[in-house]
């Protein structure tokens, strides 16, 4: 069955899914040669008993633009992640099994994992994602603490791309670095 890629960003006002929120969500749908077939965008509301990380606000505090950006049109949790859970099923009627990449995977996959259990949407990635940091450090032949964006080489970065902390730039971004380093790693092979 023919797999495409659905590179995620999320941005939270904290580390921990259940505790603290969601606040933006975006992925792009790709081929295997990083051809964008479709996204999605969409800003939550905070989750009802959610609680905001005092270090992570710090974060946002010093990004000021980019939190504005993840407060304006914000959406019901439960909505949201039902309009994303039905954008991912129909991306494998149309394209093929999405399968869920992240940078790093277990941050941005633990959140849509959650949300997507918490409001009803099931598993349309299953359990699995591929981890952009873990193809740097086969690429790079490194060590997973040292695959980092500042030792990433230069081709591997989009100057159009820049990194916003906008879920959707985010996410673009990662898309496009994703693909260099799998046409490597495939050359190699």
């Amino acid at each position: 069955m023919k797999e495409i890629y659905v590179v995620t960003d999320i941005e939270a006002d904290g580390p921990c899914p259940g505790i603290n929120s969601m606040l933006s969500l975006a992925s792009v749908a790709i081929d295997e040669v990083g051809n964008e077939l479709e996204y999605f965008s969409i800003n939550l509301l905070p989750m009802e008993g959610g609680v905001q990380d005092p270090d992570t606000m710090e974060f946002w505090k010093k990004n000021p633009k980019a939190w504005e950006a993840t407060q304006k049109d914000q959406c019901d949790p439960a909505r949201a992640m039902q309009s994303y859970g039905s954008w991912a099923r129909e991306l494998f009627s149309k394209y093929g099994k999405p399968v869920f990449v992240g940078e790093p995977v277990c941050f941005d996959f633990s959140f849509v994992y959650y949300y997507l259990l918490r409001y009803g949407q099931g598993k349309p990635f299953s359990h699995s994602g591929l981890d952009v940091k873990t193809l740097a450090m086969a690429a790079l032949k490194c060590n997973y603490s040292e695959a980092v964006k500042r030792n990433f080489p230069k081709r591997w970065f989009n100057p159009k791309s820049p990194h916003t902390h906008l879920a959707i730039d985010d996410a673009r971004e990662q898309a496009y670095i994703f693909i260099q380093i799998l046409k490597e790693l495939r050359d190699i092979q």
